[in-house]
Formats: structure tokens, sequence, C-alpha cells
């Protein structure tokens, strides 16, 4: 009995949180005729209700006429 309780609340734990993206979260100029990037995974815990942000990136990208 003790096995199946603890195979259930692993399972629990591993299906409660989801994982999107990475998503765009931030265009912005560098103010030299180029953008700055930033794109980041969001996160769900089912358990909890919260959202959130993380693994994060920046990229630079020159623009040129």
């Amino acid at each position: 009995m003790k096995n199946v309780i603890m195979s259930i609340l692993l399972a629990m734990s591993l299906t409660a949180c989801t994982t999107a993206g990475p998503f765009v979260t931030n265009i912005s100029s560098d103010g030299k005729g180029g953008l700055n990037i930033e794109k980041c995974g969001v996160y769900m815990n089912g358990f909890t209700g919260t959202v959130s942000t993380g693994d994060c990136t920046s990229q630079h990208i020159q623009l040129s006429n």
C-alpha cells in the first residue's frame, strides 16, 4: 500500500508543472540602429496556480540599410 501511495504522489508531482516557450518578452532599441530581444520560458505550477518565467536569453540584432 505504501508503494502505491508513493507512486501516486510521484506521478502527481511530475504532472503538476508545465513549460511553454521560449516567447519574446521584450524588444528594445539599442540606440545605434539595432535591437535587443529578450526571450523567456513560461512555467505553470498546477498545485499552486502560479505562472512564472525563467531561462531567459538576450540576443542583439544589428539592423542595416
